[in-house]
């Protein structure tokens, strides 16, 4: 699965990111064999666009706790996510169905 976030736009005086980064990072640690992948997303002008996380999970719900447990979420720095199904066809130079 896929799990996309929007953030809200930047503001002044110090930002939660920054303060619950070091405890973000050891979550996402903690939670490797879940999190495959995780990151900021930008646009082609280098804005900041969100993130994106590859998770490993049986449901929506399984993602939908494992968001609501990053020391981020409570900071409000997330806008919305959206959770998405990711089937993949091909990896690693080969195809991962028949036809």
């Amino acid at each position: 699965m896929r799990q996309r976030w929007q953030q809200w736009p930047r503001t002044s005086g110090i930002r939660p990111k920054q303060c619950k980064l070091p405890d973000h990072l050891l979550f996402l640690q903690n939670n490797a064999e879940k999190i495959n992948a995780a990151g900021p997303l930008q646009n082609s002008k280098k804005q900041a666009a969100g993130g994106l996380w590859t998770v490993s999970a049986s449901d929506e719900t399984e993602v939908r706790q494992l968001i609501e447990a990053d020391p981020f979420w409570p900071t409000g720095l997330r806008k919305s996510v959206t959770v998405l199904i990711w089937n993949r066809v091909f990896a690693d130079g080969k195809c991962l169905i028949t036809s």
